[in-house]
């Protein structure tokens, strides 16, 4: 027979629901069966804590004795397991068998990286929690009703008003709130600026020679052709895009190239707005990292030069943590509704998360954790180019002094060799190889060498570890 229907009473809740099954007229036979298979399916995974007994017999309109022998007698066959202060659990031995599991020789799991140094992400460990857990606390407590439910898809009022004020201040932005629109991620903002270009008939959005091929492949994805413009000392040559007749975007990162860590030259960054001005088309800026720059010469957004030819993408991910989600996008009027008809609230981040982030700009705590990751990045910076040219002379730190990475110019033909030493080392660390596009020019050998990414206790020994592996 089926489990009786929760009764109507006023009876309080006493613990967590269980949904079973329970066949046949012996209720306590049946409950031991139910749970058994519940197991055995796997819809009770190990680990999973069951509702106590006095809880469970509540629910199912028998006495406590009845669930109490029942759970005592999975827990003899090894089904389940009972701990004081830890409650009833499925065993983790439980094995979707007819008996309970008897554990077989595995293979040992393969050992991770004693030091990491691969790029993508900030120091997790100084994650700004107090701050955060503060600014999360001020804006649930002042949240309206209607911030919980579907709302807006370009995001919260107060996240889109908080961030032009930001970006305009630190960044050099022209931003309007009606023209921003939040978004989880870089990759989903960028999918759907790639749509919408599309759709208004774009066929062409060209990339830089050196950069991530996911980014690449988004565009491919939207139905856009992706060709690659040349590169020469000095870095992308935007001159090219006059020449691409069917291009009518370009996917920069100006401030600081990735991964070759460069800046766009001055007169570069004027001839692609003037390229879109004269052509009609758009630069797509991504702007991944520009709130660290060390040398004391700040460059402002390139959107700053015409905000109706060039969409400013930006993210905290690189300031705060990629697990947030956190992105936006600062669009010319003539892409707003096109990019905001491609998305869908679905696509944001939650709502008590970006009116956190609104507080956590407003009250200051965003330029505080800025300016002090700034301070703590830029001395490992100067710590890696001092022990680099300690250690291993034949290897150049290249690139201007920003961001949360470095290039590191290997001696030719020793990229490869590095990398499986590096392996052998336990050190987690990228080539620059990868990240060339099909038809650029092969880069020199070299690594890539993400040194925001471990913590203040393990940067010390990620360090010690790169220069043990880099040709000397």
């Amino acid at each position: 027979m089926n489990a009786p229907e929760l009764r109507t009473d006023d009876r309080p809740v006493l613990g967590s629901d269980l949904h079973l099954e329970l066949r046949g007229t012996r209720l306590r036979a049946g409950l031991v069966e139910a749970l058994r298979e519940a197991v055995r399916g796997g819809r009770l995974a190990a680990g999973t804590r069951l509702p106590s007994s006095r809880s469970l017999a509540a629910d199912l309109g028998t006495a406590r004795n009845t669930v109490a022998d029942a759970y005592a007698e999975l827990v003899a066959e090894g089904w389940l397991t009972a701990r004081q202060g830890s409650g009833t659990r499925v065993a983790r031995r439980a094995d979707p068998g007819d008996r309970p599991h008897r554990p077989l020789a595995s293979l040992p799991a393969p050992a991770a990286p004693s030091h990491n140094l691969v790029t993508g992400a900030p120091d997790l460990a100084s994650f700004p929690r107090a701050d955060w857990l503060r600014a999360y606390r001020r804006a649930l407590t002042a949240a309206p009703d209607e911030a919980f439910g579907y709302g807006d898809p370009r995001g919260r009022a107060e996240l889109r008003a908080a961030l032009a004020e930001y970006l305009a201040r630190a960044r050099g932005v022209h931003a309007r709130p009606e023209r921003i629109v939040v978004c989880a991620g870089f990759a989903y903002g960028l999918t759907l600026l790639a749509r919408a270009l599309r759709e208004r008939g774009v066929r062409d959005a060209a990339v830089e020679p050196y950069g991530l091929e996911l980014h690449a492949g988004i565009l491919a994805g939207a139905g856009l052709g992706t060709p690659v413009l040349p590169t020469d000392g000095r870095g992308t040559d935007v001159g090219a895009l006059g020449d691409l007749a069917d291009c009518g975007a370009a996917l920069m990162t100006a401030a600081h190239q990735f991964p070759l860590g460069g800046a766009l030259p001055p007169d570069r960054r004027t001839a692609v707005v003037d390229w879109a001005r004269a052509s009609g088309g758009v630069v797509l800026e991504d702007d991944y990292d520009g709130e660290f720059r060390y040398d004391g010469k700040s460059v402002g957004a390139l959107q700053g030069l015409d905000p109706e030819r060039v969409v400013y993408l930006g993210t905290a991910s690189k300031s705060l943590a990629p697990g947030l989600r956190l992105a936006w996008m600062v669009l010319p009027e003539e892409l707003v509704d096109g990019v905001v008809a491609r998305g869908s609230v679905h696509g944001a981040p939650s709502a008590p998360d970006q009116l956190a982030f609104a507080e956590f700009l407003g009250s200051g705590a965003y330029d505080r954790h800025v300016r002090a990751m700034r301070l703590r990045y830029r001395r490992r910076r100067d710590q890696l180019v001092a022990a680099v040219a300690a250690h291993a002379p034949a290897t150049r730190v290249g690139g201007i002094a920003a961001g949360l990475h470095a290039v590191l110019t290997l001696p030719p033909g020793t990229e490869e060799t590095t990398l499986r030493t590096a392996a052998r080392h336990g050190l987690a660390v990228e080539g620059l190889s990868p990240y060339r596009r099909p038809t650029a020019p092969p880069p020199p050998a070299g690594l890539v060498v993400g040194y925001a990414t471990p913590s203040d206790s393990a940067w010390p020994g990620a360090l010690e570890a790169l220069c043990r592996v880099l040709p000397s």
